[in-house]
């Protein structure tokens, strides 16, 4: 029968799973397999699996048990294999590569972070602090028809704009790089103009959020800067 695999520990992990379930419905019940030195925590796979609420719920649940207790390798949900065997195939396979990353990720979180900055109030600052922008934008609010005109000032406060988002970005990156061990940034969406992970080790996580804290409040209500943490470190796996 196919398995679902959850997360990679080392064979030393207590992986206390007392009171959880895997996913599926009604709820499959989870197990270790081994092969050496490392484990990978598995449920049976039900057929019809689909990231709705509950199993999503599921599957996290376990990555932060396992996180509580230990180092832990937390896969992305939806992993199968076709059974117990294949897994102990792959853990043995990729010994070396798996023993690495668990020593990598060794008393480690992950943090994610995103920023977003007041539209209008970035509007304002842009049309005061650039003469050639605000003298466009006169010219427009004072009735010149002109087609150029619009044309005109909004490439020049979308660069201008761009800019303003990525010396935010690389400020505040920069702020926090030198209380984590990497930082991976993804694409940001919506309204973001940062989206980043940091993987903090415990002797500087205080550091790192005190950090986090004094850049919101440096950068004031315009700038919205969003923590989540600590999380599993799927982005440094």
């Amino acid at each position: 029968m196919a398995v679902y695999v959850y997360s990679i520990t080392a064979a030393t992990h207590p992986r206390s799973l007392d009171g959880l379930v895997g996913v599926g419905e009604p709820p499959s019940a989870l197990r270790s397999v081994c092969a050496g030195p490392l484990c990978a925590v598995v449920s049976d796979a039900p057929a019809d699996l689909r990231p709705k609420r509950r199993d999503l719920t599921a599957h996290q649940s376990v990555q932060e048990r396992l996180m509580a207790e230990g180092t832990v390798l937390p896969l992305r949900f939806g992993l199968t294999a076709p059974d117990d065997s294949a897994v102990q195939t792959a853990l043995s396979e990729r010994r070396e590569e798996y023993t690495g990353a668990l020593t990598a990720l060794e008393g480690c979180a992950e943090y994610h972070l995103k920023a977003a900055v007041d539209e209008d109030a970035l509007l304002r600052q842009i049309l005061l602090d650039t003469p050639e922008a605000r003298q466009l934008n006169d010219e427009i609010t004072g009735g010149d028809a002109s087609p150029d005109l619009p044309l005109a000032l909004g490439e020049m406060v979308a660069q201008e704009v761009q800019a303003r988002q990525d010396a935010l970005a690389t400020g505040i990156t920069e702020a926090l790089r030198p209380y984590a061990r990497q930082e991976l940034g993804s694409g940001p969406t919506g309204k973001d103009f940062l989206s980043v992970s940091f993987l903090v080790d415990r002797e500087h996580e205080q550091l790192f959020l005190t950090a986090e804290k004094g850049l919101a409040g440096a950068l004031g209500d315009e700038v919205e800067i969003r923590l989540y943490g600590p999380l599993p470190a799927y982005s440094f796996v």
